[in-house]
């Protein structure tokens, strides 16, 4: 019996792990002409999308995006030929890079989380397949959302990226309801940080005890922040109103990596 176990669930396993390590298909209708590829990203495609189907409190409704995904697979089509690595002309600055790969990075998980399923959670073996074998692509180049966040954006240099990319878990700082645009993007930026650090979920102090409980985020990425700061307290308090005693001890709250659907 127990060796009938053993072999089910190494089953199991080979199957999650040949799912993961697919490649997501190409968004549908194929890729993007070479005319159009030659434009300005289709920013307005993301923003319906944005604007449509994610509420206030940064919920998805991935159900109404699967039934109608032009918008959506209009610009991951465009993101998955073109970006800053093959068409440099296309973003003469680094606020239209840094655009780019906000607004490409959560378009890619909203869509591989459509693409694979809905599923409920992406805690578990789920959560290795979704990021680290899975395929997507950006410029033409095929890569993890793993590599992509940490190779690429993470490149970047700003700490602040980590309070706008989305994977679309509970535990993600709140998607916008509206795209990261060049022209404005470092506000956009601070504004999202601000919100992050002052929503209760993700900083909670304890006067009594002299702790500060924040989002394991900070713990995923902790030498980012501290490149910018002497200590996490202080990082913080750059975007918080009621700041963090800068003795307070740092603990990590469990990141909730159920999928952030609407009801």
């Amino acid at each position: 019996m127990m060796e009938r176990l053993l072999k089910m669930g190494l089953i199991a396993l080979l199957g999650l792990m040949l799912w993961g390590c697919a490649s997501v298909p190409q968004p549908q209708g194929g890729p993007l002409s070479a005319q159009d590829t030659v434009q300005a990203p289709p920013y307005d495609a993301w923003g319906r999308v944005l604007k449509q189907h994610v509420d206030s409190q940064g919920r998805v409704n991935f159900a109404g995006v699967a039934k109608d995904r032009k918008d959506l697979d209009r610009f991951v089509a465009y993101v998955y030929t073109t970006g800053p690595n093959n068409r440099p002309e296309l973003f003469p600055t680094p606020a239209h890079v840094m655009a780019y790969h906000l607004n490409a990075y959560n378009a890619l998980a909203m869509h591989k989380v459509i693409e694979t399923g809905i599923p409920t959670t992406l805690a578990g073996l789920r959560k290795v397949t979704f990021f680290a074998f899975g395929k997507v692509q950006f410029g033409g180049q095929a890569i993890s959302l793993f590599d992509y966040e940490n190779k690429v954006i993470r490149a970047l240099n700003d700490a602040r990226i980590h309070v706008a990319l989305n994977c679309m878990s509970i535990g993600c700082p709140q998607l916008p309801q509206e795209v990261f645009e060049p022209e404005r993007v470092n506000q956009q930026l601070d504004r999202e940080a601000r919100k992050f650090f002052n929503e209760e979920r993700n900083v909670m102090i304890s006067h009594n005890e002299k702790v500060v409980r924040v989002s394991e985020i900070l713990k995923f990425y902790t030498s980012d922040f501290l490149a910018e700061a002497p200590s996490l307290n202080a990082y913080i308090n750059q975007y918080r109103d009621d700041k963090v005693p800068l003795d307070y001890k740092v603990e990590f709250t469990p990141y909730d990596w159920t999928i952030n659907r609407q009801p």
